[in-house]
């Protein structure tokens, strides 16, 4: 099964700093095609889909580390998979809401997601990491604007063309900073995901409930007012090495039957 890994950077600092260490992508195990200066994540993944020809195509974050081990755990959690599958994330909201991880969030300080002993269909991902099956066909909206929602967005498109998307244990470090606060690049996300799916409204990404109403931006906004210390408290220094969280998680080698 050919696999390649795609990733859209605006920093080669951090690129170096965390995907750039993964042992997989060091030994050679898995390629890494990289698409610099685009003006949105679905621009650029779009470009790394026209690049690339592998049958399973992984977009990931520059931010992360990917540990000893990975592509083989990788490859044992797409042969779980149900044949209706075209997309598989290690982070996602399933159906009913719930998180399904685990994976590392440096902006957090914790790891994120409940462990799932089999694959959980999810209606949105975290854009840290989303798997896709070519052979679906499947393509990022270009139409939406900036670097957010489409975890959210490529699920709903797969989900419409009748495919599944699901997230599994596939434990990564997301050395991702802080964030004070939803941005404006973020707020434009989330009302062109309410005027383009308005009908089948409510949807969750892992931030927030995409609602007909859209009251919840400001919901979440309050929120994150009320709470930033506690969660500047909460985040670690992306300074750390990606090695010691993955160290601290016991994922230093995920080994060929984790």
């Amino acid at each position: 099964m050919k696999i390649v890994l795609c990733c859209a950077s605006h920093s080669e600092a951090i690129l170096n700093a965390n995907l750039g260490r993964s042992p997989c992508i060091i030994d050679g195990s898995l390629p890494l095609h990289v698409e610099w200066g685009a003006p949105s994540a679905s621009v650029a993944y779009n470009r790394a889909l026209d690049a690339t020809d592998a049958e399973i195509v992984v977009f990931v974050h520059h931010d992360v580390y990917l540990p000893k081990g990975w592509d083989a755990v990788l490859r044992a959690r797409l042969a779980e998979l149900p044949d209706d599958w075209a997309l598989f994330g290690s982070f996602g909201v399933a159906l009913d809401a719930g998180h399904i991880g685990p994976v590392w969030s440096s902006s957090i300080g914790l790891i994120a997601g409940s462990v799932a002993l089999k694959p959980v269909e999810v209606q949105s991902f975290d854009e840290l990491l989303i798997i896709m099956k070519r052979s679906a066909g499947l393509r990022f909206d270009e139409e939406l604007p900036g670097w957010h929602m489409y975890g959210t967005d490529i699920v709903a498109i797969a989900r419409a063309k009748g495919f599944r998307a699901y997230a599994g244990a596939l434990p990564l470090i997301h050395n991702d900073r802080y964030h004070e606060a939803l941005d404006s690049d973020f707020t434009a996300c989330y009302h062109y995901m309410r005027r383009k799916w308005r009908a089948v409204l409510p949807l969750r990404s892992p931030i927030i409930k995409i609602s007909k109403s859209g009251l919840h931006i400001w919901r979440n906004r309050w929120r994150d007012m009320r709470s930033r210390d506690f969660r500047e408290n909460m985040a670690i220094d992306t300074e750390v090495q990606p090695e010691e969280f993955a160290r601290r998680c016991g994922w230093v080698d995920l080994g060929p039957s984790a």
